[in-house]
């Protein structure tokens, strides 16, 4: 290992944590492609950890939070972090904690009723089965959206 590509990799994830937190496993895996030896990626981890500046339970938390604003459903958020390295139980925990006074069926029902406008001179079976991939393709899983098409 040496100083300049350990010097390279902790610039290289400056510039990532720049705009954005990022998981430990997403940082991991874009020093890889860089071509950054093992032992140097996981003595820059470690520094960024000892500092603070990487964290998978508040990048969790801070995913959630932006996610569900969008608004996308937990099947998708869920999928989205752990396909960038959270572990299931700190998914689980921050779904726990930051859903607790979030309806998924209100938000389906308010995004359906946006939606539906788009299909004016659509008929109506057209239009709930355009409604039911739109909701699936962002999330939500098939029972709330049935739930929410029977309230429109």
């Amino acid at each position: 290992m040496s100083h300049d590509e350990l010097k390279k990799a902790k610039m290289d994830v400056c510039r990532l944590l720049k705009y954005r937190l990022r998981s430990e496993q997403e940082l991991r895996d874009k020093l890889i492609t860089k071509n950054i030896s093992e032992s140097t990626i996981n003595e820059t981890i470690t520094y960024f950890k000892d500092l603070d500046c990487i964290n998978d339970r508040l990048f969790c938390r801070q995913w959630i939070t932006s996610r569900l604003k969008k608004p996308f459903g937990f099947n998708r958020i869920q999928f989205e972090l752990k396909n960038k390295g959270i572990p299931k139980n700190i998914i689980d925990e921050e779904f726990q904690k930051l859903t607790l006074d979030y309806s998924e069926i209100n938000t389906v029902v308010e995004l359906a009723q946006r939606r539906i406008l788009k299909y004016k001179n659509v008929e109506p079976e057209k239009q709930k089965q355009r409604l039911f991939g739109f909701l699936a393709r962002r999330g939500y899983n098939s029972s709330t959206i049935m739930k929410a098409l029977k309230e429109i």
